[in-house]
């Protein structure tokens, strides 16, 4: 089992920054792809990126594409999703998930066995 905590979530201006934090707890953590999805209201949930179990390997969609950084660490079971430049369009629920693949190629939301709870992000214009 994995439980899955997010944070960091709030309100910002268009243009502005915010980090997202997520707490796993588990014993293997590094064993977990993690991954970022979010879902704005009215809209279905999207994937955002993926980190790889060892954190070598990332991908973000090109929404986010250099705007949106990836990152982990293992030591202290913690995932981040580093997110500047913000859109109003960027406002919804950011979620974690974790997969039992140590690798990045998890993409779509059935690949995830495990789900945090979902922290909110609103970008005013």
């Amino acid at each position: 089992q994995v439980q899955l905590v997010e944070s960091g979530g709030g309100l910002v201006q268009a243009g502005g920054s915010l980090r997202l934090s997520c707490a796993a707890s588990v014993r293997t953590f590094s064993r977990y792809a993690m991954g970022w999805f979010r879902q704005a209201p009215g809209k279905e949930r999207e994937f955002v990126g993926v980190i790889s179990g060892s954190g070598t390997r990332t991908y973000h969609v090109d929404s986010v594409k250099g705007r949106f950084t990836i990152s982990r660490d293992n030591a202290h079971n913690m995932v981040y999703l580093q997110m500047n430049s913000l859109k109003p369009e960027d406002t919804a629920v950011y979620y974690c998930a974790a997969t039992g693949t140590t690798t990045d190629q998890a993409r779509g939301v059935q690949s995830y066995d495990y789900w945090g709870q979902g922290t909110p992000v609103t970008v005013s214009s």
